[in-house]
């Protein structure tokens, strides 16, 4: 309910408010807010289908619908914790290593003043990611190096894509040299990439989608090559197109929710997870499925967080 109504109309029936989840009141104010949503509509190095500037807008608009309770953790984890959605953050058009230095600034800002609240940014495109995940590299305590975990169907590890160094093909190179990389569910790279991944083992572990399809043992590959502390990244392309088909890039061969619902669940129980993004849905006109999965994804990772927040 927006606050500037007369109170004599504040308790009409009006839409649900335009927060993740269609929270209101003090379930999403800042100050209650466990977990603090940032839509980033930025899209300039898509290299396919566009579309991706539209994600956070209709991630938010299906996440009204969600159901709030989780019969999984058998609690209504946005009430719970409180989400804050924050303004839409519209960077820069002057090319994408100004955006994403702009977007860095932000996220500097923001963390500063988000204390312990869980961040999850709304992409937009891949490339904004090596922002928020340089950010809070920076902020880790000295001899505490943070992972990575990229669930996605493209490596990402290009030196540069089409000219750009900060293409969203190239953003996993930005992040190598400070963070380990755990990619999951990858099946589409580059020779070049594929070499690189081998040259630095140890810095990099990938499990590629053809590995995952038939056991869960890859779940506790993924595990033991984190450290402690974890930035989610997730490339919505990750899963298979019959589940996922609204994306620039979607690739056959891709991992459905349940596994991928282990894997978190199990990280957020694991790990000290410091923030996440989504990433590169481009809504379908006409078909709200995809939108509504990347929207429960969210509400997952707000309900893992949850969990994690009250075992303390």
């Amino acid at each position: 309910m927006p606050a500037e109504l007369p109170e004599s109309l504040k308790d009409l029936s009006w839409e649900l408010p335009r927060n993740f989840l269609g929270l209101e009141g003090d379930d999403a104010s800042w100050e209650k807010a466990g977990v603090v949503i940032l839509p980033i509509p930025y899209e300039s190095t898509v290299s396919y289908q566009g579309g991706t500037k539209l994600g956070p807008d209709a991630i938010i608009q299906a996440s009204r619908f969600i159901e709030l309770y989780d019969q999984e953790l058998d609690t209504e984890p946005g009430p719970a914790i409180g989400v804050c959605t924050l303004p839409a953050l519209h960077l820069t058009s002057a090319g994408p290593e100004a955006a994403v230095a702009e977007l860095r600034e932000a996220y500097d800002a923001i963390l500063r003043e988000a204390g312990d609240r869980f961040v999850i940014g709304l992409g937009g495109e891949h490339s904004i990611t090596s922002a928020p995940v340089l950010a809070y590299a920076a902020r880790q305590p000295e001899g505490r190096k943070l992972s990575v975990l990229q669930f996605d169907a493209h490596g990402d590890l290009r030196m540069e894509y089409e000219g750009s160094a900060y293409s969203h093909a190239a953003v996993m190179a930005r992040i190598i040299d400070t963070c380990d990389l755990v990619q999951v569910g990858i099946r589409a790279i580059t020779s070049e990439e594929r070499a690189l991944i081998r040259e630095r083992e140890g810095n990099i572990t990938t499990i590629f989608a053809d590995e995952m399809w038939d056991n869960e043992a890859w779940i506790e590959r993924a595990l033991a090559a984190l450290g402690d502390d974890v930035f989610i990244t997730f490339d919505v392309d990750y899963f298979d197109p019959s589940l996922m088909p609204a994306t620039g890039t979607p690739e056959p061969g891709g991992i459905t929710w349940y596994p991928t619902m282990k894997l978190l669940r199990r990280v957020f129980e694991t790990r000290n997870v410091v923030g996440a993004d989504v990433v590169e849905l481009a809504p379908i006109g006409g078909n709200a499925a995809p939108d509504f999965v990347v929207a429960k994804l969210v509400h997952k990772m707000v309900a893992y967080r949850t969990l994690a927040a009250n075992r303390g």
